[in-house]
Order: structure tokens, then C-alpha cells, then sequence
């Protein structure tokens, strides 16, 4: 079964750390088969603003982004159709391992133009199959905001394993009050 943090706590009012609320779920004989936490995985990315895009010199199909992240102002070069002035997208850094492609980014030279890091698509983060443009981030988010919590991906799914004599552990209530009875909340 597999179920998110924030449902568990909808149901156990507790500060519990997500370690310690796995290891309880084990000690009460419920085997957690794993933990996927996109905010561990996304944690090198973070929102940025599009300051100024503007046509490649050298390229037809490429545009030169001004891009205002938490460490100031960087140039990259962008071949998504939907870059452009104004937008708020998500930011990888020079040094950072994009999981979509296997690339580990480096500061490189595209077409005679610097670019020094990259605007992502949600194949790239591994989100989705989506490979049509950037991400377009609408709302009002801060720069240097961690990418999984405005993509509302910041909370942990755990997955535990239901044994034929645990039928109280088929719903969040019974996991919840399991967890209640062993202290944790």
C-alpha cells in the first residue's frame, strides 16, 4: 500500500521524523518496501526567472536566456520553444546531474554563446514524459525556491507490504492508529 506523509499526518498528529515513522511501521511488523522522496532527488534544483530571452546570434532554433537565480544573474542558452522574457522556470546549475538525460551539467560554449546551466523540462526531472518545452511555472514563487516544493512534489510516498494477517493495516486510519499506540503521535 502506498500512501504520502501529509495523508498519514492528516490522520496521526505527530513531529515524528519520516526515519523514525519507517522504522516504527517496521517495528509493527508492516515492511516498508521503500520511500520515494522527489525532494531528496530534485534538491539541486530550484525556481528562476527568465530576466530577458532573447534569438540565438548564431542559431535559428536557439534563444540566450538571462536567467535571475539565488546566486545572481546567469546566461544560458535555452532550445525550448516556449523560453521566453518573463517566465519563471526551473534552474539546474553548472555541476548539477540532470536524471532525465545522465548528463553532469558543465559550464560549455554553444554556438560561440557561454551558457552556464539549464532551464528544465519535466522529462529532464524525470516528472514526466513531457519533452515539449521548459517547465512554465505559474504562481507567484520565489527565486531559489526548491523546485519539489513548488512542483508540489516535496511530500514522501512510502510504500509498505500488507500481510494476509494485517487487514487493519489496509487503510491509512488502521496505519495511523498503529503508529498512535506505539507512541509516535
Amino acid at each position: 500500500m502506498k500512501f504520502t506523509l501529509s495523508w498519514l499526518k492528516d490522520y496521526l498528529d505527530t513531529d515524528a521524523a519520516l526515519d523514525e515513522i519507517t522504522a516504527a511501521l517496521t517495528d509493527n511488523g508492516l515492511e516498508v518496501e521503500g520511500v520515494e522522496n522527489m525532494a531528496e532527488a530534485l534538491a539541486p534544483f530550484t525556481v528562476a526567472k527568465v530576466k530577458e530571452a532573447r534569438q540565438h546570434p548564431n542559431a535559428d532554433r536557439l534563444r540566450v536566456c538571462d536567467v535571475e537565480t539565488a546566486n545572481g544573474m546567469v546566461q544560458v542558452v535555452c532550445g525550448a520553444p516556449n523560453a521566453r522574457t518573463g517566465m519563471t522556470g526551473v534552474f539546474a546549475a553548472a555541476g548539477t546531474h540532470i536524471p532525465g538525460t545522465g548528463v553532469d551539467l558543465d559550464v560549455g560554449v554553444i554556438r560561440d554563446v557561454e551558457s552556464a546551466g539549464m532551464l528544465c523540462s519535466e522529462r529532464e526531472l524525470m516528472i514526466s514524459e513531457d519533452h515539449d518545452g521548459i517547465i512554465d511555472l505559474d504562481g507567484d514563487f520565489p527565486i531559489g525556491m526548491p523546485a519539489a516544493e513548488a512542483l508540489g512534489l516535496d511530500d514522501p510516498v512510502i510504500d509498505i507490504a500488507i500481510t494476509p494477517n494485517r487487514p487493519d493495516a489496509l487503510g491509512i486510519y488502521g496505519v495511523a492508529r498503529d503508529l498512535a499506540a506505539k507512541g509516535l503521535g
